[in-house]
């Protein structure tokens, strides 16, 4: 400080360098990277988890039946939306561009009982799973409830360390 009341150059840069990275850290982009996501399916579910192989399979459309025959229904959020960056990278592993053709290929010999739908939010997700027999989703943790059941992944469950869909 220099005369009374007044901030020398350098203490006003510090200030300004903290508010840079306190914006950062609180931008939409950084909390959408720290996503974790949960797999929650029908309550009527007789599947209590999946490997992490498994699970890309079915939200590719690759699988189309649990083993008791109920045909699967994948319900998602856009994986191409900026808070689906986590699914994106460790389910479909591609460009976000391509992920639309990936799920149309896997709809289109599903005409009446699609492979995969994409819902608008985790709310209309979860009523979704609820009310559909065989249908599995993916969540954000924080919005599970009890109307669900919560699948394991790789003998896991979210919060629980080696959890592979943990965002960070």
């Amino acid at each position: 400080m220099g005369r009374r009341g007044e901030v020398s150059v350098g203490a006003r840069r510090g200030f300004i360098r903290v508010l840079l990275v306190l914006s950062w850290l609180l931008s939409p982009v950084a909390i959408a990277a720290a996503k974790d996501m949960a797999v929650v399916s029908n309550k009527a579910n007789t599947v209590t988890g999946v490997t992490m192989t498994e699970l890309v399979k079915i939200c590719k459309g690759l699988t189309n039946h649990w083993p008791d025959g109920k045909p699967i229904t994948f319900f998602t959020r856009d994986p191409a939306a900026p808070d689906m960056k986590l699914v994106l990278e460790k389910i479909y592993g591609v460009p976000k561009g391509e992920v639309s053709g990936m799920i149309s290929a896997a709809n289109h010999a599903r005409i009446g009982h699609p492979a995969i739908v994409l819902v608008e939010s985790d709310e209309i997700l979860l009523r979704k799973v609820e009310s559909v027999p065989g249908a599995v989703g993916l969540v954000d943790v924080y919005s599970i409830n009890s109307r669900v059941a919560v699948m394991r992944v790789g003998g896991k469950l979210p919060f629980e360390a080696g959890y592979p869909l943990h965002g960070n």
